[in-house]
């Protein structure tokens, strides 16, 4: 949902970092690599009662996440890139839930398996529809640059890093958290598994039907 502003508002410090490192020849795959390495490293001390250090990491994770993208405009994006993006992307995100359930199991276990199960409906409709959409050869407006269609919702990349700000900030409210941040992942899930049908079947030539009667 907040996507579109906040891709504006970091999209200028995160050219001028890529463009540091494309002059000092590292790849977007090498900085794919360490932000996922770096955001898994969260982990451990979110087990640990290290919260700050947690925090510290998760950002620098999404920093480098801007990066490679940024970076990869710069040369020339390729499937591969875009392919290793996203599924390090999709490991990262339960995982820091999955670090805060190992923090405190018998308080944090249930709230955090709820999350992880509400992040398999969000995921699961977003990629299957991009694979539908490319399919279909239907182009995104909104996200022209994204090496797949990027299908929004009102919980999106921005609104999970917030929650992961905040439960870092105050990790004993993570069941509030995640409790209703698990019920925004649902809506979302519905909301992408209706606008996603019938925007394919919009796109689905009537002929198509026929060919099975």
């Amino acid at each position: 949902m907040l996507d579109p502003w906040t891709t504006k508002l970091v999209r200028p410090p995160l050219k001028f970092l890529a463009h540091l490192a494309y002059q000092m020849g590292i790849s977007p795959d090498q900085i794919t690599l360490t932000g996922f390495l770096t955001g898994m490293a969260a982990v451990p001390m979110l087990y640990l009662h290290e919260y700050t250090a947690a925090l510290v990491l998760i950002l620098i994770n999404r920093i480098l996440d801007g990066m490679d993208g940024a970076l990869a405009r710069m040369k020339t994006p390729t499937d591969a890139g875009g392919f290793l993006d996203i599924t390090l992307d999709f490991i990262f995100y339960p995982a820091v839930v999955f670090g805060f359930a190992l923090a405190d199991p018998g308080k944090n276990a249930m709230a955090a398996a709820a999350l992880i199960f509400s992040f398999i409906g969000t995921g699961t409709s977003f990629l299957a529809f991009a694979a539908m959409a490319e399919k279909s050869q239907i182009k995104s407006i909104t996200y022209p640059h994204k090496s797949l269609y990027y299908l929004g919702g009102i919980t999106e990349g921005t609104e999970t890093i917030i929650l992961f700000v905040l439960m870092c900030l105050f990790p004993d409210r993570f069941t509030v958290m995640a409790w209703g941040f698990t019920g925004l992942c649902w809506l979302t899930t519905l909301l992408r598994v209706m606008g996603g049908y019938l925007t394919l079947k919009k796109n689905t030539p009537a002929d198509t039907y026929r060919k099975f009667l």
